[in-house]
């Protein structure tokens, strides 16, 4: 069964047209002919949306209830029953009432489209799951229902319906979107003119990048190599050179000219590894790039001219900006040099600026490879091989009264040059062919004793020789090379791995990646020093190790991140070849660093909300929840002071007692109140000590009326190690709590039990209970559950027992109540024996 197919109208803000041009391809479709229902379409009122849907076949919804009222959903069985060819769903990130097939809409429209059902949706930008926090910063509102941007991105068809701010503000003012009621509200918050700017731009570019994904796919299905302008893409060719930062800075201020341009730094390293950049500078260049905007790729190729053109038609670039020649004049004669190269192969699809800087023309060297760390033993058996060596064979062989020949000798002489190279690398065996030249010709090519050869073929064998020894030397100081590098990089890339690893384990250790760094390096101390400006003294973020420096100056080994960042290493001078790897570690900790600061930084946003949101509530909570009481005791004041009213006992105290209720229920909701700061001051200082629950639970039991709870608390229990009063507060909380939710004819029980070392108190009520993923909410501050009426209290009876019990090192938990009801079960720590194997401490008799 083929799969359907899915058509997606992307609004950029709400009332938009989204739904009117969904019914509106929907008309056009019934009149082709083409089988198409409204499995369901919200029109919000708007009557020119609910014209639309006129003339259009809609499926039956789905009744649903829940928390006493009644909604209506999608019926995915009844339109998978039906089968249309193609379905109207709108509202894709829609959440689904309890009880429906899916907790998404969107999973509902994956239904339709696996049993081959054509679905034309709806949804709006600020749903994307990717952009909630970006709308929030804009809008000041948090989107709870949204889609996954995969989801959006899967869509065969995607549409974006778009209309200017003053167009979608004059549609706001004439009604065409909300009733008039809540017109001035809409466009003074969510409709202003820059959230509507700042929505459609959004928009406009997550749409742009789905098309560009559109285009990248068409290209690579035909083949397509050729640059395609329909996005300024510009090319940055680094080199690793200083010149960088000029080219990447040029690139910027070009890709700001046009809306929407690219930037794309790209580093081409030869295959044989031989030669490469500095790491310290192609961590700047990269840094650099990615603080424009930019992203920074590197790429492995021997021809770097063939390899940079491949890369910028690969990315379908428009532009591609190098550097002037480095090189001086005479190196022109190896070749004209990238520059040069690329511009003349880029074709005319391609343009290739080349921007002259300060290093243009002072000489880039030539690229020498570094020879094996043989260690100064095998460097002086190298030499020694190689200078005395042929010597003593000459002597031997002059001693020897068989004569192997001239061709013999060449090969034991060649052999030595063999072992030069071995032991000592190319030096030794140059040394050692050279003198081993002279010798052949001095004591074995006639005329012996002289450095002229008679017989030309002995000429010939000589330079032969000579050419053939050069030849073996260098390939066996190569491959001693490659070798080592090998070994090197299979070291490398093991260290590179475990850094890859701590990044995708999420590890944010500094100390802990520091001592790793120390380590790996065989380093005395590590430190990560950073600075605020150019001029600022430097600091200390993080050391590892013994006398850390304080500067980059004093230390062995430094390695910049960014202007003002360092890594300092202090023990010994590291080769240059482990800077690289080195660096990886540097850019990481950097990252670590800035890591932990957000973390920081968030953690303290999260505390700032929390307490603003606190204090939010509680103004709420003063306006109303404060203000009934003192409004009911002025009222009963005011009419016993009244003198145009005889009042009569009966009435005298059924006032008395109103203000002493109304005095009961401030002194409680302002006790919570105050609790509730100590706690979220920390404030709270709980003295600990053995104490029986059945002395502390009696008296928490005082403000709920007779008969309301029953009491199990054994005397046997072992005592628990608690604050008496705190606990009391806490268990007078959670009791009253309970009772509030639970029906007059089932009173609530109050029960312990000891377990192990810990003793549980539960609070067993037959109330309504609450859902699963409310079980935690109700612990949190002016949190009230269900539909209890404003004078029930702020909602912080069971955010304070929550802090009073962990204050003193307990728990408290919900769970559910067998046949119904909720059970709040409070964890505490049993008394410390007296002595080993002795039972419980036992309550004092009285006195």
């Amino acid at each position: 069964m083929r799969r359907g197919t899915l058509r997606i109208y992307l609004g950029a803000a709400p009332g938009v047209g989204k739904t009117y041009a969904m019914l509106s391809e929907a008309h056009r479709r019934v009149e082709r002919g083409t089988d198409c229902v409204v499995a369901f379409v919200e029109h919000h009122g708007r009557p020119r949306t609910e014209v639309m849907l006129s003339g259009l076949e809609q499926v039956p919804r789905k009744e649903l209830t829940h928390r006493g009222g009644t909604f209506t959903e999608m019926d995915v069985d009844a339109v998978l029953a039906r089968r249309p060819a193609v379905a109207l769903v709108d509202e894709l990130a829609h959440t689904n009432v309890p009880g429906s097939r899916h907790p998404k809409r969107w999973q509902d429209v994956e239904d339709l489209l696996a049993a081959g059902i054509d679905v034309i949706s709806t949804v709006n930008i600020q749903h994307l799951e990717s952009l909630g926090d970006v709308v929030e910063s804009i809008t000041g509102v948090r989107q709870r229902e949204t889609v996954p941007d995969e989801v959006v991105r899967r869509a065969d068809q995607l549409e974006l319906v778009d209309m200017s701010p003053q167009a979608l503000r004059r549609r706001m003012a004439h009604g065409n979107i909300y009733t008039s009621d809540k017109v001035d509200a809409a466009l003074s918050n969510y409709f202003r003119p820059g959230n509507l700017t700042a929505l459609r731009e959004l928009a406009l570019l997550w749409t742009a990048d789905r098309v560009d994904e559109y285009l990248q796919q068409y290209r690579g299905e035909h083949n397509i190599r050729t640059t395609w302008q329909a996005r300024e893409r510009i090319v940055v060719g680094l080199t690793g050179g200083p010149e960088g930062r000029t080219l990447i800075r040029r690139a910027a201020r070009m890709a700001a000219k046009g809306s929407g341009s690219e930037i794309l730094a790209v580093y081409i390293a030869r295959s044989d590894g031989l030669t490469s950049a500095s790491p310290k500078e192609l961590t700047v260049q990269r840094t650099l790039v990615e603080d424009l905007g930019g992203s920074f790729h590197h790429v492995i190729g021997d021809d770097i001219p063939s390899a940079l053109l491949e890369f910028a038609r690969g990315v379908n670039a428009t532009q591609i900006v190098l550097g002037s020649s480095r090189r001086k004049t005479w190196q022109y004669v190896f070749g004209p040099g990238v520059g040069v190269t690329v511009a003349r192969d880029s074709g005319p699809d391609l343009d290739v600026h080349i921007v002259t800087h300060e290093e243009v023309a002072r000489g880039r060297g030539l690229p020498v490879a570094r020879g094996a760390r043989l260690g100064r033993s095998r460097i002086v058996s190298g030499w020694l091989v190689g200078l005395a060596g042929p010597v003593l064979l000459a002597l031997l062989l002059t001693h020897v009264d068989a004569d192997p020949g001239l061709a013999n000798d060449m090969l034991l002489f060649l052999s030595l040059t063999v072992a030069a190279a071995l032991l000592g690398g190319l030096l030794p065996a140059l040394a050692a062919a050279a003198s081993g030249s002279l010798l052949l010709n001095w004591f074995f090519a006639p005329p012996l004793y002289r450095l002229t050869v008679a017989d030309p073929k002995n000429i010939v064998a000589i330079t032969v020789f000579f050419g053939v020894a050069v030849a073996v030397a260098s390939v066996v100081d190569v491959a001693a090379r490659r070798t080592h590098q090998a070994a090197r990089l299979r070291a490398e890339s093991e260290v590179l791995s475990f850094l890859a690893g701590s990044v995708l384990r999420g590890e944010t250790s500094l100390d802990a990646l520091l001592e790793r760094v120390r380590e790996t390096f065989s380093m005395d101390s590590v430190a990560l020093l950073e600075r605020e400006s150019d001029i600022a003294p430097w600091s200390r973020a993080g050391s590892v190790g013994p006398r850390p420096v304080a500067r980059p100056e004093d230390a062995d080994v430094d390695i910049p991140v960014g202007d003002h960042l360092a890594l300092a290493l202090s023990g010994r001078v590291l080769p240059a070849e482990d800077r690289r790897v080195l660096g990886a570690f540097a850019a990481q900790a950097a990252v670590v660093l800035d890591r932990q600061r957000l973390v920081g930084e968030a953690e303290e946003a999260r505390r700032l909300a929390e307490g603003n949101r606190i204090r939010t509530a509680l103004l709420a909570a003063v306006s109303h929840d404060l203000r009934t009481p003192l409004a009911g005791i002025k009222a009963a004041v005011s009419s016993l002071r009244s003198g145009d009213v005889e009042w009569s006992e009966a009435d005298r105290a059924e006032l008395l007692a109103g203000i002493e209720d109304g005095a009961d229920r401030l002194d409680h909701l302002v006790g919570n109140l105050l609790d509730m700061s100590r706690l979220q001051t920390g404030t709270v200082r709980p003295i600990i000590r053995g104490i029986d629950l059945d002395e502390v639970v009696p008296m928490a039991l005082g403000g709920v009326p007779d008969g309301s709870a029953e009491l199990d608390v054994p005397e046997t229990l072992p005592m628990v190690e608690v604050d008496k009063g705190l606990l009391e507060r806490a268990v007078a909380n959670i009791v009253e709590n309970a009772v509030k939710y639970s029906p007059g004819t089932a009173p609530v029980l109050v029960s312990a039990s000891a377990i192990a070392d810990r003793v549980e108190l539960r609070v067993a009520d037959r109330g309504p209970g609450v859902p699963d993923d409310a079980k935690e909410r109700i612990f949190e501050p002016f949190q009230r559950f269900g539909d209890a009426p404003r004078g029930a209290g702020v909602g912080l009876g069971l955010a304070v027992a929550r802090g009073f019990v962990e204050a003193m090192g307990g728990r408290l938990t919900a769970e559910d109540t067998p046949g119904g009801g909720l059970t709040m079960v409070l964890t505490l720590r049993a008394a410390a024996r007296t002595a080993a194997g002795a039972p419980p401490l036992q309550k004092a008799g009285p006195s």
